[in-house]
């Protein structure tokens, strides 16, 4: 069964979802370039975690081989770089930045190396 048939309703979701997270990202990522504080940047800093849960949520019920591949590994990364920018508050920005950077290169980057396995040494599509 081809993913489109299991879950018809996944991609138009997964395109607006990930339009909420970058614009709620974005909010996030430049009010801490301009030093505002966590209060101010709550609502954005919400709208960044949801979306971005309901994300990967997307992706395993495509199939848990997400997180033995490319795309998966970067979604660590970033989620690691988030934390490091939580534990150093004054370098924040910058690991903030770091993580943006991931972001973008996993989604990004050719689908033979987001859907490699780690584990298998090979492509695995969902």
């Amino acid at each position: 069964m081809s993913e489109g048939s299991r879950l018809p309703w996944a991609r138009p979701f997964q395109v607006g979802l990930r339009t909420l997270h970058i614009m709620a990202m974005a909010l996030v990522l430049g009010g801490v370039a301009l030093g505002a504080g966590h209060g101010r940047l709550r609502a954005s800093i919400a709208a960044t975690v949801l979306s971005g849960v309901a994300l990967f949520a997307l992706d395993l019920a495509k199939g848990t081989t997400v997180l033995t591949q490319g795309s998966g590994a970067a979604v660590v990364l970033k989620l690691a770089l988030l934390g490091l920018g939580n534990l150093v508050p004054q370098q924040r920005l910058g690991w903030y930045l770091a993580a943006t950077a991931v972001a973008s290169i996993g989604s990004h980057m050719p689908g033979n190396w987001r859907h490699f396995s780690l584990i298998h040494g090979k492509v695995i599509q969902h």
